[in-house]
């Protein structure tokens, strides 16, 4: 049968839709980037903050009109959204005809049904819901919210010899490192939707590397909810360095990036590994949430202004040139415009290099959802722009006094809005959630995504910057 996937929300998820297309060719089925001729088709979902859940309700509902037509003849739902309310979405949706939570990945095949096992194993393209196309590459061939007193958390986590299709361009790609959270976020719901933390054998994750780099990938990021955790739960203190520091010695990668650190567990050993390690990235993702210590406290979340400085101070001592970035959430029960302005004071005084701002979303099943939320959505929204409005200030500056000096970049392909131009990244911007650089006075037709240049920085647009080449690095 032919397959059609939409796959939506944060890099852990494309995993997760990675890999259940993987599985799904495994079995023999054809993959198809055209809903209108699918014969099944996926949607794995997000269900994190309400914006995320509607974007998925919409793509259900979107596709259910073929399941309705005749033209496809199942629907599947999986993801965090079928995790969270799968018995409504059985209810309001009668046309899915399957369920498929986190912790049940590999059994979408069985939700797919019997598919043709002399299908031959071909690459194409993934089916997004933006119309994008995006090549796949083969890795390896061949009840509502969880309640733990009713019901088991979700406990399952890939391994290196599980069948995935990367749908990110052939050049990059995400690693799960581990999977689930033990932390006890007010406005989270995710420990309820993955299950409790559970790190992934260091020796698992160096073969997926291994692979993934024999297959032409040159950049890694590895991902989980808290990445600086790995190996912790396992006790094995320290884990995550010793990782780092194996990665980097496997040929034909070039940078490795982290995502998804966590301010209570940056060690100075991990802070050693990624200075000591010439292909991992001086990049430090850390979202921090807040910086009032009252939002901090209400919020569960650990640490105070004072501390979240001296570890950023920490971390640009031994990082020096790195990259910070970070996201903080306004709106969330009783914030009052002082906390706004003690949050605002300490972006200001830290200077981030990326930030991203998210207005509260009150969410069931969370601790914060006991509380009222009683910050107008028009206030939440009004205090974001502030803050992104300091933010952009202060990176206008920022980019302003990068013009002319030099930089390495990865080319990630041509810039949809020219023909002639191309677009990529420094090692301090992560793909989809940093700004880009766009390269100038070069011939498309002869630079393939995945090359390294080294640039001249020459002017700047808001937060993406433009470049000339100088040589191939």
């Amino acid at each position: 049968m032919k397959i059609g996937m939409i796959s939506l929300g944060c890099p852990k998820n494309l995993v997760d839709s990675e890999v259940m297309l993987g599985l799904a060719q495994q079995a023999g089925h054809e993959l198809t980037p055209d809903a209108a001729e699918a014969d099944v088709l996926i949607v794995n979902t997000c269900a994190f903050i309400d914006r995320a859940r509607q974007e998925s309700i919409d793509a259900i509902l979107e596709m259910a009109e073929h399941r309705k037509r005749g033209t496809c003849r199942r629907l599947v739902v999986a993801g965090c959204l079928a995790e969270r309310y799968r018995d409504e979405l059985r209810t309001e949706i009668p046309d899915i005809d399957a369920i498929v939570g986190t912790g049940e990945v590999p059994q979408v095949v069985d939700a797919i049904g019997i598919g043709d096992p002399e299908s031959g194993i071909r690459t194409i393209p993934l089916l997004r819901s933006n119309g994008e196309r995006v090549n796949l590459e083969a890795v390896n061939p061949g009840s509502r919210i969880p309640d733990p007193g009713s019901r088991a958390l979700p406990t399952y986590i890939y391994d290196a010899d599980t069948p995935r299709l990367l749908a990110t361009p052939r050049h990059y790609a995400y690693v799960k490192i581990a999977e689930g959270c033990d932390y006890k976020c007010a406005f989270c719901i995710i420990p309820r939707l993955r299950g409790h933390y559970r790190s992934r054998p260091a020796e698992e994750i160096l073969r997926e590397a291994a692979q993934l780099a024999g297959r032409g990938v040159k950049e890694l990021l590895l991902v989980s909810q808290d990445t600086t955790f790995y190996g912790i739960d396992r006790g094995e203190r320290g884990a995550l360095a010793r990782l780092l520091r194996a990665l980097n010695r496997i040929d034909g990668l070039e940078w490795i990036r982290l995502l998804y650190l966590y301010p209570t567990t940056i060690g100075d050993d991990v802070l050693d590994a990624i200075g000591e390690s010439e292909r991992v990235c001086k990049y430090i993702d850390l979202p921090l949430q807040h910086a009032s210590d009252t939002v901090l406290a209400r919020m569960r979340r650990p640490g105070t202004r004072a501390a979240y400085e001296r570890l950023l101070e920490r971390i640009r001592t031994r990082l020096p040139g790195v990259t910070l970035r970070t996201t903080f959430i306004v709106g969330f029960p009783r914030e009052t415009e002082r906390d706004v302005d003690e949050l605002l004071s300490f972006l200001e005084a830290v200077r981030f290099d990326h930030v991203g701002v998210f207005t509260y979303s009150h969410e069931e099943g969370t601790a914060a959802h006991a509380l009222p939320d009683d910050v107008p959505a028009a206030v939440k929204r009004a205090r974001r722009a502030r803050l992104m409005r300091a933010q952009k200030r202060m990176v206008t500056r920022a980019q302003q006094a990068r013009v002319g000096s030099r930089a390495r970049l990865l080319v990630d392909g041509p810039a949809a809005e020219h023909e002639l131009v191309l677009r990529g990244r420094l090692e301090g911007q992560a793909p989809d959630i940093d700004p880009l650089v766009y390269l100038t006075e070069c011939d498309p037709a002869e630079i393939a995504p995945g090359t390294f240049l080294d640039v001249e920085l020459v002017g700047h647009r808001e937060y993406d910057l433009v470049a000339r080449p100088l040589t191939l690095a």
